[in-house]
Order: structure tokens, then sequence, then C-alpha cells
């Protein structure tokens, strides 16, 4: 198996990898950059920095996609093949990519934001735990690779993003510079809206179904004291250890939990409990999602996340 190099600025670029087998017809003639990205969060971040520049491919573009386990096709295959960039999150969470840039013989730079987050140290290793047959998820041990929510990590993907598009199509570098310097705009207004936020909440305790909104929640001065055993076992898609599901229920009952996270896209009768536990209780349950959601670009969607938790803990 090919294995990918480290750049500067965090850029990873693909290794020539296995031959597509059989006879494909020849691409068309690329009208601009290709940019293929995992799921539309990278997808988003990668049309803001490219602008019309680019053509933008996110595999995972709909809630009812789970990357966690998501089969690639032979249409994804010629996408990844035919890319100038390919943006992943990493870190385990969407291993079928790597799948595809070590099978498809492509040069595209390829972006890893656990890596730009300093989550993939040993890249060998991040590879091993990734494709572990064992493990559908595939998610390296004691790590959130669930980055898109660090604000601040998203800002460093973009810059890579910017950076590398430079790089493959120098012509237009500065339409790249000035884009990024948009963005980042963006994300310092949202920035500074979340520091505000999180002097006014003042902190505590929450529980959550499943650890895709910790960075933003810790951001927010939250401490999340749900059981490992449990989040892990959601995440895993395994069976809730008994006792890891009671700890959870006594959590929620113990009278110091400010609200729930709630994971729509990975429900499970567990999962269900907690929620119908935290209702009883009069705990709020916020509802996080994994991809963006309908008619939203990425600042706004966290802008709306802030806000969901905002009105919840703020209500009179």
């Amino acid at each position: 198996m090919n294995r990918h190099r480290s750049l500067p600025a965090l850029l990873v670029l693909a290794a020539v990898g296995l031959a597509l087998t059989g006879c494909a017809a020849p691409a068309p003639e690329a009208t601009g950059l290709s940019i293929v990205a995992s799921t539309n969060v990278y997808g988003d971040i990668a049309a803001s920095i490219a602008g019309e520049l680019a053509t933008v491919t996110s595999i995972i573009d709909s809630a009812a996609q789970d990357p966690h386990s998501y089969e690639a096709s032979a249409q994804d295959q010629f996408a990844i093949a035919n890319a100038d960039l390919v943006i992943e999150n990493g870190g385990g969470y969407d291993p079928f990519i790597d799948v595809l840039v070590d099978g498809s013989g492509t040069t595209a730079v390829v972006i890893s934001a656990a890596a730009v987050a300093g989550l993939e140290e040993d890249e060998a290793h991040s590879e091993e735990e990734a494709h572990s047959d064992d493990d559908d998820h595939g998610h390296l041990e004691g790590v959130n690779e669930h980055v898109w929510y660090d604000i601040h990590v998203m800002g460093d993907v973009a810059a890579a993003i910017a950076e590398a598009l430079s790089t493959v199509d120098a012509d237009n570098a500065e339409a790249y510079t000035q884009n990024l310097s948009d963005f980042d705009a963006e994300l310092e207004t949202l920035e500074a809206e979340l520091e505000v936020l999180a002097s006014e909440l003042g902190g505590g305790m929450v529980a959550s179904t499943e650890p895709v909104p910790a960075y933003l929640l810790a951001e927010l001065g939250f401490d999340d004291e749900t059981p490992e055993d449990f989040l892990e076992a959601i995440e895993e898609g395994a069976d809730v250890p008994p006792l890891a599901l009671q700890q959870t229920l006594d959590l929620i009952e113990s009278g110091d939990v400010r609200l729930l996270a709630y994971n729509e896209q990975t429900a499970s009768p567990e999962t269900e409990r907690v929620r119908s536990a935290a209702e009883a209780a009069g705990i709020p349950v916020v509802p996080f999602t994994e991809t963006l959601p309908d008619a939203q670009d990425y600042v706004s969607w966290m802008r709306a996340n802030l806000e969901a938790v905002a009105a919840v803990l703020t209500a009179p």
C-alpha cells in the first residue's frame, strides 16, 4: 500500500497507487480544477476557497449516508482518480477515501483535517486502525475525530486548501488568497460570537449520545461527563454495556446536566432511552448532525448550533 508524504502547511501528497482495473473511457477535458471531498462539510469549505475556479464533488452529501460504513462506488473511484485535490476528515472517520486514493493512481494533493488538527502523528498506525477488519468505524482509539466542530481547526483546513490550490493553479493564487481572507473574516466573527456566548452561559456539565459536537461544546465551556464506554459503543454501532447505560441514565437523573447533545444521524434504542430520560428530567435536548444541513453553509450551520444551545439555556 502506498503511503502519504507530509509537506509544509500540513498538505499530504498522494503517491501513485494501484492502477484502475480494466479500460476506462478518457476523461473529458477539465474546464477548471476538480476537488473531491469526503463530506459536504469539507466540500462547502473548499467551494468557499475555490469559488468558480473549481468543481467540487462531495461524496457524502446527505444525512442518510453514513461515512463510517460508506461503500465507495466506481463513480467515486473515477472522481478521485481525476481530482486535483482530495479532502478527507481522516482519523478513521472516512476510511473509504484512503482506499480510493490508494487504488486510483491519483496524483492529487490529499488534505486530512485530522492531520491538520495534529491527530495523525503516526500515519502508518492511523491507516492500520482505519482499515481494521474488526472495526467498521475505524476511528483512532482515544481520539475524537469529529474535528469539523472545531472552528479554529477549520480555519487551518481552509488555509491548507488555499495553499494547495495555489500550488496546483499558481495563476489564480491571488484569488484563492482573497477567498481565504473572506472566509477567515467570517470565522473570526463566528469565533467572537462563540466567546461571548461562552461567557454568558457560564459552563457546567453536559451529556451527549456521541462525541460529535464535543469540540464546540468544550469551546462553550462545558464538560461532557458521559461515560466513555457508552459513547464508544454508540460510535462503533456496538451493544452498549449495561453498566455504561445505567451510568449514563444516572448522570441524566443527577440534576447536574444542563443539556443533552443528541446526534440525530446515529439513533438507537439506547440513545432514545437516554433522550427520553432527559426529557422526563426537564433537561433540554439539542440536536446535532454530522453533515451539512440543506440550504446552509459551514458558517451558518455552526452559528445555528450556537443559537440552538443559547435558545435552550437562556430561555426565560
